[in-house]
Parts: C-alpha cells; sequence; structure tokens
C-alpha cells in the first residue's frame, strides 16, 4: 500500500481529518500532564512518614473538670498504658506526623536576629518518643530521663538538647562531612539547642510543606489541656488493643477521649485531597480517550459510507479485503501520526510551562512515549470495526450502484 495515494486523499478532504487530529493532540497534551500530575502526587503520598503506621494508634485527652492536675494525669495515663500487654511503648506530645496541625520553628546556625532560620517542625517529648514512633536513631544518644522537664510559660526558654533528622542536618550543615553530634543550633534567635542525636527520618505534621523532612525532638513535656498520646504496639495487636485502651483512660471520668485512630488512617486523612486529585484526573483521562476513540470511529464509518462505491469499484478490479482493511488502518495511522505528535510538543511546552509557574515535577522521560502508543493503540482498535466494514462491502452491491 503506498503512502503517497493516502496522503493525497487525506488532503483532499483535509477539513474532517484535521478536526481528529487537533482533538488527538489536545487529549495526548492533557493525558501526559495529567498522568504527570497523578504521578506526583502518588510519590507525595507514598513517602515514608519515618513512623510504624501499621502498630500506631494516636488519641487526644481533654480534661474537663476545674483544678484538674494535668501532670499527674499525664503520668498516670502513660504509666498505665505502657503497663497494658501489647503495648510497646507510649508518649505523650504536641503533635506527630500528617495529623496536618503542629508547632513550627526556625533554627540557625548561629544566634542573633540577622540569620535566616531553617524551619522545622517541633515535637515535645520525652526518653520513650523514638521508640513510640518506631523512627531509628543513626547517630548520638536518645534523651536521658534527666533531662525531661515539664514547660513552663513564666521562664520561656527551650531545652537545651535537641534531637532532629538526617534531612534538617544536611540542611544546616550542607558542607559537614562528619558528624554534626555536638553542634550547636539556635532556636527563637538566641536560645542555644545542643544536638545530642540524629534520627533516620521523622516526617513534619503538614504533608505540602516544603520542610516536611525537618524535623526535631525536644525533651520537654506540656500540661496542655489538649494532649495528644501515642501508643506504639506489638505487631498485630492494634485492632484489638484499641477498644481496651478506650476502655482503660475512659476509667477518668474528668477528662474526654477523642481522635481515636490509626496512624493508617492518619495517613489516609491527610492525603484525601491528593487521592481524590487522583482519581479525578484519571476519569478525565479515560473519558478524553474514549471520547477520542468514538471520533475517530464516527469518522472512518463516515468514509466508509461515503466511499462505498469507490470501495466497491476497489473490490471489482480485484483489491482483496485485507488491501481494503489496511488502507484504512493506514490512513488512521496517518493521522494520528501527526495528532500525537502535534500533541508530544503541545504536551512538552505545557509541562515546561506548569513547572515554571506552579513548581510542579517535570515530565518523566518515559511518559510521552507511553502516551504516544497508547494513542496509537486506540486509533487502531477504534478504526478496526469502520475498516473491517468496508472490506466487507461486496463488488457486485457497489457495482450495481454506478
Amino acid at each position: 500500500m503506498e503512502l503517497g495515494p493516502i496522503w493525497r486523499a487525506i488532503l483532499r478532504n483535509k477539513g474532517s481529518y484535521l478536526l481528529i487530529a487537533l482533538q488527538i493532540a489536545v487529549t495526548m497534551a492533557i493525558m501526559v500532564n495529567a498522568i504527570a500530575i497523578m504521578q506526583e502526587r502518588t510519590t507525595k503520598m507514598a513517602r515514608p512518614s519515618g513512623t510504624d503506621e501499621d502498630n500506631i494508634i494516636t488519641l487526644s485527652s481533654i480534661p474537663f473538670a476545674p483544678d484538674v492536675d494535668v501532670r499527674s494525669m499525664i503520668d498516670e495515663d502513660l504509666a498505665m498504658l505502657r503497663s497494658m500487654a501489647g503495648v510497646r511503648d507510649a508518649f505523650a506530645s504536641n503533635s506527630f506526623p500528617l495529623r496536618g496541625g503542629g508547632w513550627s520553628m526556625g533554627l540557625a546556625t548561629e544566634p542573633g536576629a540577622g540569620h535566616d532560620g531553617i524551619g522545622t517542625a517541633i515535637y515535645f517529648s520525652d526518653e520513650h518518643a523514638i521508640e513510640t514512633f518506631g523512627t531509628s536513631l543513626i547517630d548520638g544518644r536518645n534523651f536521658a530521663h534527666d533531662e525531661i522537664s515539664w514547660n513552663d510559660e513564666a521562664v520561656n526558654k527551650w531545652p537545651a538538647t535537641g534531637i532532629i533528622t538526617s534531612a534538617l542536618a544536611r540542611e544546616l550543615f550542607p558542607d559537614e562531612q562528619g558528624t554534626v553530634v555536638g553542634k550547636t543550633v539556635f532556636i527563637n534567635e538566641n536560645d542555644p539547642v545542643k544536638i545530642v542525636g540524629i534520627l533516620d527520618r521523622l516526617q513534619a505534621p503538614w504533608d505540602g510543606w516544603d520542610h516536611i523532612e525537618n524535623a526535631m525532638l525536644v525533651p520537654q513535656r506540656l500540661d496542655n489541656e489538649y494532649m495528644r498520646y501515642l501508643i506504639r504496639t506489638e505487631p498485630g495487636a492494634r485492632d484489638a488493643l484499641i477498644p481496651l485502651i478506650e476502655e482503660a483512660l475512659a476509667k477518668n471520668k474528668d477528662r474526654i477521649i477523642e481522635d481515636v485512630r490509626t496512624m493508617n488512617e492518619v495517613r489516609e486523612r491527610s492525603y484525601t485531597g491528593d487521592a481524590a486529585m487522583i482519581k479525578m484526573l484519571s476519569f478525565i483521562v479515560i473519558l478524553l480517550t474514549a471520547i477520542t476513540g468514538l471520533g475517530i470511529v464516527g469518522l472512518a464509518s463516515f468514509s466508509v459510507s461515503r466511499r462505498t462505491r469507490q470501495i466497491g469499484v476497489r473490490r471489482a478490479l480485484g483489491a482483496t479485503r485485507p488491501a481494503i482493511l489496511r488502507y484504512f488502518m493506514i490512513e488512521n495511522f496517518i493521522v494520528s501520526s501527526v495528532g500525537i505528535l502535534a500533541g508530544g510538543i503541545f504536551a512538552v511546552a505545557l509541562n515546561i510551562f506548569m513547572v515554571q509557574a506552579f513548581s510542579l515535577t517535570p515530565l518523566a522521560w518515559y511518559v510521552v512515549p507511553i502516551a504516544m502508543i497508547i494513542l496509537w493503540l486506540v486509533g487502531q482498535v477504534a478504526v478496526a470495526g469502520p475498516a473491517r466494514r468496508a472490506s466487507a462491502i461486496s463488488p457486485a452491491i457497489a457495482t450495481r450502484s454506478i
């Protein structure tokens, strides 16, 4: 089958073919960039939080009775939780990864107001925090029991030691080749904090924050009226322990227990918007591809009906059914190729704009070729039905209509 005659036939009726090529190009551009966004959101949702998510329970304790000794209540709760069968450890904190709310501060390597601080999430904790989170201490040491203090608003001074994540250590000391344990950073411009340990990973509470891998544990406990407990269980014991923990804590009638969730539920709630975005974009891609396929079917069917007499003449002159089928398949391949190539250029240009305007991740090299192959296959599948009908036209019927 010569490509020249097919191309000249397309040019003689270029209006309808141009519309289909344009539709394919638009579908290609939207598909590629939608896939890129979905990949970015999927990668974001898959980031490890640094915690043993499958075995952690979180809940909030809210005292409401007057003159409640919050510090004593927290101590008693934690002692009870740590003694329960199946519980590995527990501690009380202001927040935890992916929660969506918490405390952040700026850390600088030099004191004074003239130095830009690096944003970091602050987790108020004790010596049980690392074991409860399930993260790893890769350098330095954990807090000692005698380092842990209660916050005192009248003093308004930060603890003298802290444990930071490895990502934060690299950002604070980018040129440091050795350990940063023992170095001093400054919080609140002038309060020194000595780094005593480095965590492998622990995310901040905000999934969309640019500094999500920056976190610091400080050896201080809060006696706020709204306290969050984290409980890490033995593998497989989490679900059975949830009602037991609620029942045990509810025996104290001077407070309310609420927001009882697993870390898996916390992750799901945190990324609800991203999951919805992926579903929406998937639907749009599938819908556009289906509409494009239907457009190709419609154009091919119209072309067959319009050229019935011509096809019949060719059959009478000796053209075989495979030759007629091949003609329409190649014709569609040429039209699809024009649209796909134009769409590929448009897709790359649109992605460059989106990267610059919205700080998105650039396209992976393989996305455009995969999208091209998909649309080529869609085009060939869509035209197959009308092409088979064209090849089945009887020469006798066609010639009788002359």
